[in-house]
C-alpha cells in the first residue's frame, strides 16, 4: 500500500509539472488571441504625445486597482507619472519612452492596464495570482519631451540610456530614485530598435530582441542577471512561436553609462526588451500585440517563481542583432557609365520624416549603398538581372498645382519612363520643404535641378529598370511599381 502510495504521488508530481508547464504555453496562446479585446483604442499609431495618454492615466484615477502618484517633471515641466498596481512581495518596475521616440511599449503597457481591470474573461485566476504575489510600477512615458517631438533624446540633447551615471538630465535623477526608493527585485526597461535590424546573419527582422544588461566589463553573471537570462530564454521560447527566426539579442557589451548595465549592478533583475520591425507592420500594431503577450507571460513566471526552471545558457542559443537589412534591395541591375556596362546592386532604405507637429511621418527614401551587397539581404528584393538601371524621364508639361498632378495617370507615365513631373514656380509648395504626394511619382520643384546620370551613391531612390527599351519596374522614393502588376501605395511619391 505504502508504495502504491509512493508511486501514485510520484506521477502526480509529474502530471502537475506537465500541467504547469502546458498552462505555460496555454496561458501564452490564450493572452495572443485575446489581445483585441484589451487593446487601447485611442492609441492606433506611434506619434501619440503626453497630452495623449493623460486622460487614460486620469481615468484610472479613485480605481481601488491602482495608486496613481507624481513621480517628478521633466526639463520643461511635464508630469512624469507612475501607476502601481498589486500588493504582492516581488516588485517589478516597468518603464517606457525613455527614449521619445520609441512607443511600442507604452501602447502595450495600456493594454496591460486595460487586462489588468478585466473579469469573468478566463484570466481571473492568472490576475489574481500575479496582483496577490507581485506589485507592479509602470512609468508609461518617461521622456514625455522627447516623446512631444517624437526624438530619440530628451530636450536637453542628452540620451538618457547614457545618463544613469552622471544623472543631468531630471528624466535620469526620477528613475534613479524610483529605484532607489522602490527597490525592485525585477526590472523592465522597454525601447524600440531600427526595423533593420536582423536576427543574426540573416533575411528575417529581429521583431523583438532582448538584452540581459551586464554590471560589469568581464560580464560576470552573478544571481541577479541569470534570472534575467532565464526569463529571456522563457519569453524566447513563447515569442518563436508567433515569430520563428525573428528574436534576437544585444551583445551584452558593458555600457556603464547606460540605464540597464546600472540597474542590474544595483541589485534588479533587469530585462531589456527592443520592438523591432515587422515587415507589414509600420505602426507596429502586431509587435505591441507580442509585447502584451510576452510582458504578461513573464510576470507570470515572476509571480509563480517557475522562471528559476530555465536554462540561462539558452540564453546564448539566441542570434545576436545583425546589420544585414535594408528596406530594398535591387540585386544584379546592369548599370552603365561612361560608355561601359557593370553589374551593381542598390541597397536603399525608406527613411521616416515627420511632420504635422511631428504626430505624422512619410518615407524619403536615399540609395545607401551600390556595388556588391551579397552579404546583405532586402525586407523586399528585386532580381534585375538582365535588366538596366536608368534616370527616369522628365515629363515635359509644367503643373501649376499638386491637383493637377493627383489627376494624371502616373502607371501610363511610368511606363513610358517619366518618373519626374516638374512644378510651376508659382505651386504654392515650397513653404511645406520636403513633402510627399499620394500620387507615385517624384515632383520637382521650379529650380530644383534634374536629376542626370545613373542613379548611385547617396541619391534619391526614384530610377527605372529596363529590358531593352521596355519598362519592366520602376522605382520611385523608393518605391517598387511593377508594370506587369501594377498597384500605387497611396502616399508615397516625394516632393522635392
Amino acid at each position: 500500500m505504502k508504495l502504491f502510495i509512493s508511486q501514485l504521488f510520484f506521477f502526480f508530481i509529474i502530471l502537475t509539472t506537465v500541467e504547469s508547464k502546458a498552462q505555460s504555453g496555454e496561458l501564452a496562446d490564450r493572452l495572443y488571441n485575446a489581445h483585441e479585446t484589451y487593446k487601447e483604442s485611442t492609441l492606433t499609431q506611434r506619434r501619440f504625445k503626453q497630452k495623449d495618454i493623460l486622460p487614460l492615466i486620469a481615468k484610472r484615477q479613485g480605481n481601488p486597482l491602482y495608486i496613481i502618484e507624481k513621480a517628478g517633471d521633466s526639463f520643461e515641466g511635464r508630469s512624469i507619472q507612475m501607476i502601481t498596481a498589486g500588493k504582492g512581495k516581488k516588485k517589478v518596475l516597468l518603464w517606457t519612452q525613455m527614449h521619445g521616440d520609441e512607443p511600442t511599449a507604452t501602447m502595450a503597457t495600456f493594454d496591460i492596464l486595460n487586462f489588468l481591470e478585466g473579469k469573468n474573461d478566463g484570466f481571473d485566476d492568472f490576475r489574481k495570482e500575479l496582483l496577490e504575489k507581485t506589485t507592479l510600477y509602470f512609468v508609461p512615458m518617461l521622456n514625455p519631451d522627447g516623446a512631444e517631438r517624437y526624438q530619440r533624446r530628451t530636450v536637453q540633447g542628452i540620451d538618457m540610456n547614457r545618463d544613469a551615471a552622471a544623472r543631468q538630465t531630471p528624466e535620469a535623477v526620477i528613475l534613479k530614485g524610483l529605484v532607489d526608493q522602490l527597490k525592485p527585485d525585477f526590472g523592465f526597461n522597454l525601447h524600440d530598435q531600427s526595423p533593420r535590424y536582423s536576427a543574426g546573419r540573416s533575411p528575417k527582422t529581429a521583431a523583438i530582441s532582448f538584452l540581459a544588461t551586464s554590471y560589469d566589463y568581464e560580464l560576470s553573471i552573478n544571481a541577479v542577471r541569470e534570472r534575467s537570462m532565464q526569463l529571456i530564454v522563457g519569453m524566447n521560447k513563447i515569442l518563436q512561436k508567433y515569430i520563428p527566426g525573428q528574436v534576437a539579442r544585444y551583445s551584452d557589451d558593458h555600457e556603464p553609462r547606460g540605464f540597464g548595465d546600472n540597474v542590474q549592478k544595483w541589485g534588479t533583475t533587469l530585462v531589456l526588451i527592443e520592438s523591432g520591425g515587422y515587415v507589414g507592420d509600420p505602426e507596429k500594431q502586431y509587435i505591441r500585440k507580442l509585447n502584451f503577450m510576452a510582458i504578461l507571460s513573464a510576470l507570470d513566471k515572476i509571480a509563480d517563481n517557475s522562471l528559476t526552471k530555465e536554462k540561462r545558457d539558452n540564453y546564448y542559443d539566441i542570434p545576436e542583432n545583425g546589420r544585414w537589412l535594408y528596406d530594398l534591395v535591387v540585386r544584379n541591375a546592369v548599370v552603365k557609365q561612361s560608355g561601359k556596362s557593370f553589374t551593381a546592386d542598390l541597397g536603399i532604405n525608406r527613411n521616416e520624416v515627420n511632420y504635422a507637429n511631428a504626430s505624422k511621418f512619410f518615407y524619403y527614401s536615399k540609395i545607401e549603398d551600390f556595388g556588391d551587397l551579397h552579404p546583405q539581404y532586402g525586407s523586399q528584393e528585386i532580381d534585375a538581372a538582365g535588366l538596366t538601371v536608368e534616370k527616369g524621364k522628365v515629363y515635359p508639361t509644367t503643373y501649376k498645382n499638386l491637383g493637377e498632378i493627383s489627376k494624371l495617370n502616373a502607371f501610363n507615365l511610368l511606363k513610358e519612363g517619366y518618373t519626374y513631373i516638374r512644378l510651376a514656380p508659382d505651386a504654392g509648395t515650397r513653404s511645406l520643404g520636403l513633402y510627399f504626394t499620394a500620387s507615385p511619382l517624384h515632383v520637382l520643384r521650379s529650380g530644383q535641378p534634374t536629376p542626370t546620370g545613373t542613379p548611385g551613391l547617396g541619391n534619391t531612390a526614384t530610377f527605372v529598370l529596363k529590358k531593352g527599351s521596355k519598362v519592366k519596374y520602376a522605382v520611385v522614393n523608393g518605391f517598387v511599381y511593377d508594370m506587369e502588376n501594377y498597384s500605387a501605395a497611396k502616399g508615397q511619391g516625394i516632393i522635392e
